[in-house]
C-alpha cells in the first residue's frame, strides 16, 4: 500500500521548511508547479500553503509573481527589538519553570554544539533548536507562540550572524552563560544574559550588511 499523499499542512510546512533552510532564498520566485513537482504534493494544497504564506508576509506579490519576502533595515530592526523582549522573558520564566531534565538538554545541546564550529550552516540549526529548547522550558503556550512566529520571520534574513568570524564561539560562551543562569534559578540574569546575546547578534548582522553594501559598491 501506497503512503497517502502530504496533506495540505503538509505542502506548508514543507515550503516553511525550504525557506528556513535557505533552499529558497529572499527575492526567490516561487512557481506553483515547481514546488508541486518537487515536493510531490497536488497543486491545490501548495497554492493554499502559498496563499497562507503570503498572509503571513513571508512571501510578496512581483508583478503576477509570488517571491520569498526580504526584510529592510526598519524591519530587521524591528524584528531584533520583539526578539529580544519575547526571548529574554522566556529566559526568565525558564530560570523558574525548567525541569533538571530540560537543564540537562540544554547543556547536553551546550556540548554537542562545540563540536559544530566552524560549520555556520549546522551551528544555525542546532542555534534554532538551542533557543527553541529554552522557548519550551518556559512553560508558556503563548509565548511559545509567538516565539514561533518571530522565528518564521528570521528565515527572511539571508545569511546567519554565525558566518561572521569569531561568532561562533562567541555566542556558544553566551550560550553558556544562559544556561548557567537558568540553571541557577536567577531570572533575571537569564534575562539579561539572553537580550546581551540577541543585541551582539544583531551588532553582528548589521556589520555583515555593511560589509556587503560595500563589496557590491
Amino acid at each position: 500500500m501506497q503512503d497517502p499523499k502530504p496533506t495540505q499542512k503538509d505542502a506548508y510546512a514543507l515550503i516553511l521548511e525550504a525557506i528556513d533552510s535557505h533552499v529558497y532564498k529572499p527575492g526567490d520566485r516561487l512557481v506553483e508547479s515547481d514546488l508541486a513537482d518537487r515536493f510531490g504534493v497536488s497543486r491545490t494544497p501548495i497554492r493554499e500553503a502559498l496563499q497562507r504564506l503570503e498572509t503571513q508576509s513571508l512571501l510578496t506579490r512581483d508583478g503576477r509573481s509570488l517571491i520569498v519576502a526580504s526584510l529592510d533595515h526598519t524591519q530587521m530592526a524591528e524584528l531584533y527589538v520583539v526578539r529580544g523582549e519575547l526571548e529574554g522573558l522566556a529566559a526568565r520564566l525558564a530560570a523558574s519553570h525548567a525541569t533538571p531534565e530540560e537543564v540537562r538538554v540544554l547543556r547536553d545541546m551546550l556540548e554537542a554544539d562545540r563540536a559544530l564550529l566552524g560549520d555556520p550552516s549546522a551551528l544555525s540549526r542546532a542555534n534554532k533548536r538551542f533557543h527553541k529548547q529554552i522557548h519550551l522550558a518556559s512553560h508558556n503556550r503563548f509565548l511559545v507562540q509567538q516565539l514561533d512566529l518571530v522565528h518564521r520571520s528570521m528565515a527572511l534574513l539571508a545569511t546567519t550572524s554565525l558566518a561572521a568570524e569569531g561568532r561562533g564561539e562567541d555566542a556558544l560562551a553566551e550560550h553558556e552563560s544562559i544556561v548557567s543562569a537558568i540553571e541557577a534559578g536567577d531570572g533575571d540574569a537569564a534575562d539579561k544574559a539572553l537580550r546581551a546575546h540577541i543585541s551582539k547578534a544583531f551588532v553582528t548582522r548589521l556589520k555583515l550588511d555593511a560589509a556587503e553594501v560595500e563589496r557590491k559598491g
